[in-house]
């Protein structure tokens, strides 16, 4: 019998030192379960499910890089030394479980302190104060609310901006002391480094803002200051809300995907909107919608990307990167309904009968009713009892 050709799904990709052991990877997903910023068990258990079901890289969620960075009280931080033990068990908790790990580090600026999105997610009063409250100001690039019921930031100094870059920095060499394998910058969702980049969120008559090249130094700052704290040998990415339908366009993320190449960006983590309530630019929501943004940054780019967006189907994302559209594809509420979808992919591509891309307290046991029940389908392949 012919041996079926491995899916560029399931091929090793090398990034500097880093092999990840397939192109599957779980987005960074908020979890608002931190305690005064400190992981819980909830985030062991979190990393674990995903990496034990198969994935090549696992990221935890946007992890801030200042107190007034968080986004609700439930964040996780990484401004403190303190923070560096227990997220170091989950980094090497994930790669146990056979995962390269990542982290992303992010800061809120003026969509900080809000509630959690199911407790209704509106912007927390500062009277009476709520846990630290004193010490969660509202920054930004200029005194401009988020949207029409949030409260105006105040704009941040030169100095403040360049404390901020350096805290990124520190942020990045805590993530290498905890034993991250990847840091990802986030630069998207409305977020404080997009919000540098939006002409519509960024009033500044300075340096860092006005023209494009100002509203990018932000972030290219930002981009600087990580790899000089993080080893030559391991990647970095950048998120970036591609085109976010209220002022930063593809064409914009393009010139700035150029210029993190050469600042030694290895890959930029493809999104879109988040600037304004509800502005989801481009085609109407369904299967990959988000996935141009990352064909366009590769072909005129010329840099590695990862597609995001509705990809939910093994064939679905195996076509992506057959044709050239991205490097990595990056699944989140997919794999919150099924966290073992890149083992169920394996099986559904056709290749891994043994499941050896799962750990072997798994792999046994499957391997085991596959040779026993031949003519078992697992739930995920449809179909009936006879």
């Amino acid at each position: 019998m012919a041996t079926l050709p491995t899916p560029l799904l399931f091929t090793p990709l090398r990034l500097r030192d880093l092999v990840l052991k397939n192109r599957i990877v779980v987005a960074p997903m908020h979890q608002y379960a931190a305690v005064k910023g400190f992981p819980t068990d909830w985030h062991l258990m979190n990393a674990g499910r995903y990496a034990a079901g198969g994935a090549g890289l696992f990221f935890v969620e946007s992890t801030k890089i200042e107190r007034r960075g968080c986004g609700t009280v439930g964040d996780l931080g990484l401004w403190d030394d303190a923070f560096v033990p227990p997220l170091r068990r989950i980094a090497e908790f994930t790669r146990a479980c056979g995962a390269a790990v990542g982290i992303q580090l992010g800061h809120s600026g003026r969509k900080a302190r809000c509630a959690r999105p199911w407790e209704g997610g509106r912007p927390l009063p500062t009277d009476p104060p709520i846990e630290d409250g004193a010490d969660w100001e509202l920054v930004a690039p200029s005194a401009i609310a988020a949207d029409a019921r949030a409260p105006v930031p105040r704009a941040l100094e030169v100095h403040e901006i360049r404390q901020l870059v350096d805290d990124w920095g520190r942020a990045t060499a805590r993530a290498h002391a905890a034993g991250f394998d990847v840091v990802e910058l986030h630069g998207a969702h409305g977020f404080l480094i997009h919000q540098f980049l939006n002409p519509n969120a960024n009033h500044r008559t300075d340096a860092y803002g006005g023209s494009l090249a100002n509203r990018m130094r932000f972030a290219i700052e930002v981009t600087e200051c990580a790899r000089a704290h993080w080893p030559a040998g391991k990647p970095l990415f950048m998120r970036l809300s591609v085109d976010d339908g209220a002022g930063w366009d593809p064409a914009s993320s393009v010139e700035l995907a150029r210029i993190l190449k050469t600042k030694g960006v290895d890959v930029i983590d493809c999104s879109g909107g988040g600037m304004l309530p509800g502005a989801l630019p481009g085609a109407p929501v369904g299967y990959g919608y988000q996935v141009p943004y990352a064909e366009r940054l590769r072909r005129e780019a010329g840099v590695a990307t990862m597609a995001v967006g509705l990809i939910v189907h093994a064939a679905q994302a195996e076509a992506i990167l057959q044709s050239g559209r991205a490097d990595l594809v990056a699944l989140a509420r997919e794999l919150l309904y099924n966290p073992n979808w890149p083992m169920d992919a394996a099986q559904k591509l056709g290749i891994d009968p043994d499941f050896k891309c799962v750990p072997p307290a798994m792999a046994y046991w499957l391997e085991r009713r596959r040779a026993t029940a031949t003519d078992v389908l697992p739930s995920t392949f449809g179909g009936t009892p006879a």
